[in-house]
């Protein structure tokens, strides 16, 4: 397991977003009531990117086919097609001034 630093803690903030690229995961970093959350960064369903996604509280929903998923946990909340997957969360680590995660080399 390898340690990728994603941010400084100096700059998150509520409405914080940011997508990462770790090799082959596509990650998105989100901030909402004071909570961060690590979230991969395309939907399971037909792998749009959730950059673009709406947040209305803890869940965000695919603006592809607005499939909804719970950030704390990624339970799939809503689909309107064929079931799909959870979304895949991540852990957190905190290291110094930084956020990031533990990824498997």
């Amino acid at each position: 397991m390898r340690f990728y630093p994603l941010e400084k803690l100096i700059n998150l903030h509520d409405s914080y977003s940011r997508q990462f690229r770790i090799d082959h995961l596509q990650l998105l970093l989100l901030q909402r009531g004071g909570e961060l959350y690590l979230i991969e960064g395309r939907c399971p369903h037909r792998g749009h990117p959730l950059d673009v996604a709406t947040l209305d509280g803890g869940v965000i929903q695919c603006p592809l086919h607005h499939y909804q998923f719970a950030i704390a946990d990624g339970r799939l909340l809503h689909a309107t097609e064929e079931r799909c997957r959870n979304l895949r969360t991540f852990d957190l680590v905190f290291e110094g001034n930084e956020v990031g995660v533990m990824v498997e080399e």
